[in-house]
């Protein structure tokens, strides 16, 4: 076994046998070359490295090479990152010490495949943007305000054009280039918009997807993306929990406290599913099974209800879109309501 711990510029290495004796210690660069150098008269054994920034590429030309390579996940491994005694050596040793004896425990981690990465890089750098322009909005409103001008009500992909007349010409040094930024931005979204049809040629899935009221191409093209090979999970409930839309647990003897959600997996996904349960739950949302569960839970009153019932129908939705993927089904969106009524029709 040999442990890995992946640096920006080197790489500490640690070889154990089954016996966990150390065999070797050592470091190169991380680098592909020096990575090739380091492993080419190596013994096809195992290799067990943590997910990070280097990790993709990395496993990826170990694969090449014709080793196993385990990426596991850093969250998994507290030993590491609460050790009084943390070293770059230690931790390559620790990480072969661990996949030798538990390896099971320490939740390893698929890389997505280099085409998927670099389509959803798309759809994380049009977030970018598309958050950089409502910043910029932002500030021009806010800015105005405070001198006493109320801007109009517009739509942000025409707030650069519709809202210069308006700032005070005292104010035009300081928001014209805010303003000839926000058009750039808006030229550079829609150049991320047709990336995106034209990748869903590649995707037919995503059509499927957007069966569901609420699910435009971003959120499907994101689904598709980040779960990559749907089969993985075993129930479509686990992408609920794998997406970090599920509440954490700490429960001990009688103490079970409720927790806010574990937020752990993509950020960018997770956000895009609570920006559609709350289309699905706001004004223009059809009827639906969705809807109605989500109007159920915010009934129920209480300390942010409203958040809580977005974030239901956020998770309920994961595990729907995976459905869907699995079973290739048409969507109807009243399907556990009417057989409810069908139900109590027969009784």
């Amino acid at each position: 076994m040999v442990g890995l711990d992946l640096g920006d510029q080197y790489t500490h290495f640690c070889v154990m046998d089954r016996g966990q004796q150390v065999l070797e210690r050592g470091r190169f660069r991380t680098t592909p070359e020096a990575v090739r150098e380091a492993f080419a008269e190596r013994h096809r054994s195992p290799v067990v490295l943590e997910a990070g920034s280097q990790s993709p590429w990395i496993s990826a030309l170990l694969g090449e090479l014709g080793f196993d390579a385990m990426v596991v996940d850093p969250r998994k491994i507290d030993l590491i990152s609460r050790s009084h005694r943390k070293t770059d050596t230690k931790d390559a040793e620790l990480l072969a010490e661990l996949a030798l004896g538990v390896p099971r425990l320490l939740g390893r981690v698929t890389h997505r495949k280099p085409s998927e990465q670099a389509a959803l890089t798309i759809l994380r750098s049009r977030d970018l943007l598309v958050r950089q322009r409502t910043s910029a909005v932002l500030h021009v409103r806010g800015t105005c305000k405070a001198a006493g001008v109320r801007l109009r009500s517009c739509s942000s992909k025409s707030f650069h054009r519709q809202v210069l007349e308006a700032v005070p010409e005292r104010l035009l040094p300081a928001l014209e280039p805010v303003l000839a930024v926000l058009s750039a931005l808006e030229e550079q979204i829609k150049v991320c918009d047709k990336k995106l049809k034209q990748l869903t040629a590649e995707y037919p899935v995503t059509s499927l997807l957007q069966q569901v009221n609420g699910v435009g191409l971003i959120t499907s093209l994101g689904f598709v993306l980040t779960i990559g090979d749907p089969s993985r999970f075993q129930k479509s409930r686990d992408v609920g929990s794998y997406l970090g839309l599920c509440p954490r647990v700490r429960q001990s003897g009688d103490s079970n406290p409720q927790l806010r959600i574990s937020k752990c997996g993509d950020p960018f996904m997770r956000r895009t599913l609570v920006q559609a349960a709350h289309y699905i739950l706001g004004p223009h949302g059809r009827d639906s099974d969705l809807r109605r569960y989500g109007e159920r839970l915010h009934q129920r009153g209480g300390k942010a209800a409203k958040k809580r019932a977005v974030v239901a129908v956020a998770r309920k939705l994961a595990i729907l879109l995976h459905r869907l993927w699995m079973t290739g089904e048409a969507y109807d969106p009243l399907r556990n309501s009417t057989a409810l009524l069908a139900s109590e029709g027969r009784a």
